[in-house]
């Protein structure tokens, strides 16, 4: 694993190193792009994108919003306030972007708005819908749609995005691997990923609305009323093999969408049930009688797609050889090695699953995971007075 610098702590807030950032970006860049999802992070970089692009008089601001199409409404109506803005030129890409389908072992991939499944979709086409991308655009995943969406000219683009180090080790590891311009990641020549708001926290992208009077999508105020934690709130479909865990999010706080997302993605209905059980290896396996563990990682490998097994058996050799390279002892049946933290029940669950991305792999090359603080009422204002 490449090595991970430190965090150091420094004297000013992280709002102001972000505007900082985010005017290093306008100088180095002959063009900036915001990439708007509608999503909490997102609107945290809208916001200090216009906010720089108004002060130095580079308007209107060049914003690109990917609609998902399986998105709560008050998305849709968040986006629509923010097309409307006179600062802001919005481009509603409506386009088969592809998507992780984790619900099915069949379909490992899903389209939003697919020409072919328009009998199907969750919602109608907004007005201002783009359908075309560019030439040569083939249902590529979101990173490769950047070319397509600014195009070779001799200008540079600096397309901002709502990447954070405390979301996972793996962003955390994305972001960390340099001291200097560790906030940018050189695309090719003239296109680079901008993160202004890498150092942020979790409670820094909810303080921030509240502080600066900032816009935001209503469907987080939803989840909140259904009781669910704002650690644990997403707008985004969650199809793939851990944001499964939250389709039932979707059923209980917009049943009229759910209807229509159950049975959009194969699949679907059944890990809304299921996936937080140990039907799907969440909270522990279930080992069937007469089979090990190491059967039953042939059998569950064995009924995923040529795509996800070649990757999820990566992931697997990978790991037993992360295991054997940090200590002589076997790998454990059921409890997580002290050191390594696997066992067999573990490569099973990566199994049963599927690891497409080869995410939990890269998860376990590290020692620690960043977790954001726990915060409580009382001492919210106080602490926000040094990070802002």
């Amino acid at each position: 694993m490449g090595k991970i610098f430190k965090g150091i702590p420094l004297d000013q807030d992280v709002y102001t190193l972000a505007l900082e950032r985010m005017n290093r970006y306008f100088d180095r860049f002959d063009h900036i792009g915001v990439l708007f999802s509608g999503g909490k992070d997102s609107t945290a970089c809208l916001n200090l994108a216009l906010h720089v692009a108004r002060e130095r008089n580079r308007l209107p601001l060049d914003v690109v919003h990917f609609d998902e199409e399986a998105i709560p409404p008050e998305t849709v109506e968040y986006v629509e306030r923010v097309e409307s803005l006179p600062d802001v030129a919005l481009r509603w890409y409506c386009t088969p972007v592809q998507h992780r389908n984790g619900c099915s072992r069949k379909e490992a991939y899903w389209y939003a708005w697919a020409e072919e499944k328009r009998d199907i979709w969750c919602r109608d086409l907004p007005d201002t819908a783009i359908r075309e991308i560019g030439f040569g655009f083939d249902r590529h995943p979101m990173p490769d749609c950047n070319k397509f969406l600014w195009p070779e000219t001799n200008r540079t683009t600096g397309i901002i995005i709502g990447l954070r180090a405390d979301e996972s080790f793996n962003r955390r590891r994305a972001l960390l691997k340099s001291i200097v311009d560790n906030d940018m990641t050189i695309r090719d020549d003239l296109r680079t990923t901008c993160a202004p708001i890498y150092d942020w926290r979790a409670e820094d992208i909810w303080f921030a609305p509240h502080r600066l009077g900032w816009d935001y999508n209503r469907a987080y105020d939803t989840m909140e009323s259904a009781g669910i934690s704002w650690h644990k709130q997403r707008c985004a479909p969650p199809y793939g093999e851990e944001p499964m865990q939250g389709l039932w999010q979707f059923q209980v706080c917009w049943p009229q969408l759910w209807d229509k997302m159950s049975k959009r993605v194969p699949g679907a209905a059944t890990a809304a049930r299921y996936a937080a059980t140990k039907l799907y290896g969440h909270g522990g396996m279930i080992q069937p009688r007469g089979q090990s563990w190491k059967e039953l990682v042939r059998l569950y490998l064995s009924r995923h797609t040529p795509e996800v097994r070649e990757n999820t058996a990566k992931s697997i050799k990978q790991l037993l050889a992360l295991h054997k390279k940090k200590t002589n002892d076997p790998l454990p049946m059921e409890k997580a090695h002290h050191v390594t933290g696997l066992s067999w029940c573990f490569i099973t669950m990566l199994a049963l699953r599927g690891d497409l991305k080869q995410r939990r792999a890269r998860q376990h090359q590290g020692k620690a995971f960043l977790r954001p603080e726990t915060m409580t009422e009382e001492n919210l204002e106080a602490y926000y007075g040094t990070r802002f």
